[in-house]
């Protein structure tokens, strides 16, 4: 990119008019599109600590208590529950989702005006949000029905007795809706990069 300048000569000389030419910098390959990959590759790494910490507080939410002796005794875990078995299988294929989804997220940031990497991140995205979705939500159904219970069914509050399990439920449901929130960022980062040229 360069462009020519005309500089006249003083009418003092008798040299003749001549040219300058002035080299312009090239524009940074990349550009804007290249911070926002960044931003998504951050985004998705967020999503992933999040996601493993809801499986980890959820897989590990148990609590018993005595019922006469030490010998008889109620258990409350995770797996008692079908919604939180599914959160935990689901969230687990998230996870898996996410950590292969990094590398192309990589290409990305390498390739910032590739459209390619884009769309599949965004077609993908979008599914396992679904799934996030899904599995967040059941388990925040069963998570309010912990606290609250149900008076139609006499279907009692179990967190008087079981403090330590619906805290640690509750925080898994908390965690995977912040991994909700992370896949609309990254599949809004994305689009609007693919958006604009």
């Amino acid at each position: 990119m360069s462009t020519t300048i005309d500089v006249a000569e003083s009418s003092h000389n008798n040299v003749s008019k001549g040219k300058a030419t002035i080299v312009g910098t090239p524009k940074r390959p990349g550009g804007w599109k290249k911070g926002v990959s960044i931003m998504d590759f951050i985004v998705r790494l967020g999503a992933l600590a999040s996601t493993i910490g809801a499986i980890a507080t959820m897989a590990n939410a148990d609590q018993s208590l005595p019922f006469f002796n030490q010998f008889v005794q109620f258990e409350a875990s995770y797996d008692s529950f079908s919604a939180f078995q599914f959160f935990v299988i689901t969230l687990a294929l998230v996870s898996g989702y996410l950590v292969l989804s990094l590398p192309i997220s990589i290409v990305a940031i390498v390739r910032p005006h590739a459209v390619g990497p884009r769309i599949f991140l965004i077609i993908l995205d979008t599914i396992f949000l679904t799934l996030a979705t899904s599995s967040a939500a059941a388990a925040a159904s069963i998570v309010y029905l912990e606290h609250n219970g149900e008076q139609d069914p006499n279907w009692l509050a179990i967190c008087n007795q079981y403090g330590t399990f619906c805290m640690q439920t509750s925080e898994a449901v908390i965690s995977s809706f912040l991994t909700v929130v992370s896949f609309i960022i990254m599949i809004i980062i994305n689009t609007l990069a693919l958006g604009k040229h």
